[in-house]
């Protein structure tokens, strides 16, 4: 960071918050653009996150009873054709395998040849083919229920992409669930959706509101589609993470069938939910700030950097013996189940090497210098305050303070982030006060998208589609703890039943 410049990111996020994302990802080395249109390299320092997600939530599905498998990358066409509004949910965003190998042209260079018998489609979810499965795997109601989730990549053939938030492959879980009865499956179907609250909140600390989407909103071919909504530091919503009711659609499409209790033939009650790489993206518009990346404790790719300071080589050996030492002292230490991970940056760049771990977000800093070693103490900084309050502690206080030193910054980022967003939603009644709310040149800041607004809506299709055309706002939920109430819908006028969350989305 240079004198002239007041952050370390440019531009601020109140100048221009897209270009500000993508200038966090690239000085804090989470990921970057690959040769390939609209994919990414996630770097170690990203694909940590994506671990530290997956570790997490993969221990909270598996309390639920769910094990992992693995089906295949490639779906027969027919399979997908099976189920008609999944299909046509998806059609525009499949990438199709049509030959299988290559050879060489006329002018040297290489070209398909081998035409398959039936063209293949890249994943880009697995109910059908995961259906197939369960058809086998089925025969009686004592087979079920079947609670299967996967780590996989997926295939949607964006033309507008953005990393983690929006890209042509991507990484993410899917679970596909059967069940013998209509109720086990909306159980689980919530279930699963109060699993990703959890997580969001627990270890994200991303605040979220659980709610219904819209018929119109629903996943392809589901009956109910459930959702968690996360309000990002433009005041967009960010949809952190969905869980369906398929009802019986893809088990008649599917062939899924079981004899019940009764000795009665029927289909089975699926579900499937999922969750992605878009939660890094969320993470880093929730919390970061015009420095770079934060990184809440529970997910940070580490806990702590220790930055030895050695002006004079006589002080080499003492000052890395003592680093050494703190540093085996805090990897004996778990955080929340998981072992504390220390970093060693012993690097020779002065005041840049503090700076590069502020933008990549690491929680903790730890300063160690001779002065520091004589008095017995550390000097450490937090990435939740200020990047120049740092603060002298006695390094046994700081040793076995350390993990309540973490729930603190943990803590902190959740309120932070909730308080953002309390602030920021607003209730409206009124169709002319709702339209200005979401119009940017009445706002002083036309980057800043309005926030949430809870309002009244007639439950009308052709309403809600007017209102995204109108302003570019959809309905992110109908929130799930919402009670029934008699009013007038905010745009069209006509009676409404419900209030409902408004916001402009990614």
């Amino acid at each position: 960071m240079t004198k002239k410049q007041q952050t370390a990111i440019a531009p601020v996020r109140a100048e221009d918050y897209p270009e500000w994302y993508q200038q966090v990802i690239k000085a804090s080395d989470l990921a970057e653009k690959s040769p390939v249109r609209g994919c990414m390299v996630i770097k170690p320092w990203g694909y940590a996150l994506w671990e530290n997600i997956m570790r997490g939530m993969d221990d909270m599905f598996k309390a639920t009873g769910v094990k992992n498998a693995y089906f295949p990358l490639f779906i027969p066409l027919g399979f997908l054709e099976k189920e008609a509004e999944h299909v046509e949910g998806f059609a525009k965003e499949c990438a199709v395998v049509t030959h299988h190998r290559l050879e060489k042209s006329n002018d040297g260079g290489l070209v398909p040849a081998g035409p398959l018998t039936e063209p293949l489609v890249v994943r880009p979810t697995s109910e059908t083919i995961i259906g197939d499965s369960f058809a086998k795997w089925v025969s009686s109601y004592r087979d079920l229920p079947i609670l299967i989730n996967q780590w996989a990549n997926v295939v949607r053939w964006e033309m507008r992409t953005r990393i983690f938030l929006r890209t042509s492959e991507f990484l993410w879980q899917e679970g596909h669930t059967a069940h013998a009865t209509a109720e086990e499956a909306v159980a689980r179907t919530q279930m699963m959706l109060d699993v990703y609250a959890d997580f969001a909140e627990t270890f994200l600390a991303m605040p979220v509101i659980r709610g219904r989407k819209t018929e119109s909103e629903r996943f392809p071919g589901a009956v109910d589609t459930l959702c968690i909504e996360a309000m990002m530091q433009d005041r967009k919503a960010l949809q952190a993470g969905t869980s369906h009711f398929l009802g019986q659609n893809f088990a008649i499409a599917s062939g899924i069938r079981f004899q019940n209790d009764q000795e009665q033939e029927e289909h089975a009650w699926t579900t499937s939910w999922g969750s992605s790489t878009r939660l890094i993206g969320g993470l880093i518009m929730t919390h970061s700030d015009d420095n770079g990346l934060v990184l809440p404790p529970r997910i940070a790719s580490a806990h702590v950097v220790l930055m030895p300071i050695i002006r004079q080589e006589k002080d080499r050996a003492r000052v890395m013996t003592y680093t050494e030492n703190l540093a085996a002292d805090l990897r004996r230490q778990h955080y929340h189940g998981r072992p504390v991970v220390v970093e060693i940056d012993q690097r020779d760049i002065g005041g840049a090497r503090g700076w590069d771990w502020i933008k990549k977000g690491i929680p903790v800093r730890v300063e160690i210098g001779p002065k520091d070693i004589e008095k017995e103490a550390v000097f450490v900084g937090r990435r939740d305050r200020e990047a120049r309050e740092r603060a002298s502690i006695p390094t046994g206080e700081f040793i076995s303070g350390f993990a309540g030193l973490l729930d603190d910054i943990q803590s902190n980022l959740y309120q932070r982030a909730l308080d953002f967003r309390e602030a920021h939603t607003v209730t409206l009644e009124a169709h002319e006060a709702f339209c200005a709310y979401f119009t940017p040149q009445n706002s002083s800041k036309p980057e800043i998208h309005g926030g949430f607004a809870t309002a009244p809506w007639c439950g009308d299709a052709a309403c809600e589609k007017q209102i995204k055309d109108d302003l570019n706002v959809t309905i992110r939920c109908i929130p799930l703890d919402a009670p029934s109430e008699e009013g007038t819908c905010v745009y069209c006028g006509k009676p409404s039943g419900k209030r409902v969350i408004f916001a402009k989305a990614y």
